[in-house]
């Protein structure tokens, strides 16, 4: 929610901040809530705190007490249009760790090109809901310790789905695969919750630029496309040009940036 200076009159002792349960705040004036505070900690374990606040001062005095009581570092992630929220956080000493771009994506085969996209000699897609779970979660883990070896996992888009430690499938339904004939090499998750949203396209190392993650990405939106959905949407990290040219590639538009400030 964008903050707004304080009105005339209102000092900062008209609101008194109280920490209502475990890492959540709550602004009062008058014994009414006038704004909230949260922290959360991610499944990668960092701490993402957010504030819900009409006016500047609540937000300051919020800011102030969350990080009285939290742990340092702390992470937000705010919308970069959003100039008024973005300063609030500046104010309270957090600094841009990276950008995300949100791209919407058309499903069309028509207008993406993907139709004759199809996967490499000796591979095959594996449709969501088909995927056998051992492999599955095999090449998600062969995948992340790649990533976290070279560019880091926190470098992919913020997963916030609460899992079991080191669960890192939250639903094996969700996922198509590529498949050859010894192990999985590669993996798309879409969810269609409230819009449809492309949440992880990855290929193991050694099996990229053979047009797996393109054929991965021609059936997920083949299907979406089959489904009624136009449009389906995605976020990618600024420094991955390689996705970036992708989902550009094939006619995706950016729509909004992100910015994840840390403290």
């Amino acid at each position: 929610m964008n903050t707004k200076p304080s009105p005339s009159g209102l000092s900062d002792n008209a609101v008194t901040i109280t920490r209502v349960a475990d890492r959540q705040w709550h602004a009062l004036e008058d014994d009414l809530v006038v704004g909230r505070g949260h922290a959360l900690h991610r499944p990668d374990g960092r701490l993402f705190v957010s504030i819900d606040a009409w006016h500047d001062t609540t937000f300051d005095r919020l800011v102030e007490a969350m990080l009285a009581e939290l742990p340092s570092p702390l992470y937000t992630v705010v919308d970069e249009a959003d100039i008024e929220l973005t300063a609030g956080w500046r104010r309270a000493g957090f600094t841009v760790r990276r950008r995300e771009w949100e791209y919407v994506v058309p499903t069309d085969p028509r207008v993406t090109g993907l139709e004759a996209a199809l996967p490499p000699s000796g591979v095959t897609i594996v449709p969501a809901g088909e995927a056998d779970e051992k492999p599955l979660r095999a090449v998600d883990r062969a995948i992340r310790d790649e990533v976290e070896a070279s560019v880091g996992w926190q470098s992919m888009p913020a997963e916030v789905v609460a899992r079991p430690a080191g669960d890192t499938i939250v639903d094996p339904t969700k996922y198509a695969v590529a498949a050859a004939s010894d192990r999985y090499l590669g993996l798309i998750r879409v969810v269609t919750a409230i819009r449809p949203r492309i949440g992880l396209l990855a290929v193991r190392a050694g099996e990229q630029r053979r047009g797996i993650a393109r054929a991965l990405l021609a059936h997920a939106l083949r299907e979406l496309h089959v489904s009624g959905f136009a449009e389906a949407w995605t976020e990618v990290h600024e420094s991955n040009h390689a996705a970036s040219a992708l989902f550009e590639g094939i006619g995706a538009r950016p729509m909004s940036s992100n910015l994840e400030l840390v403290r």
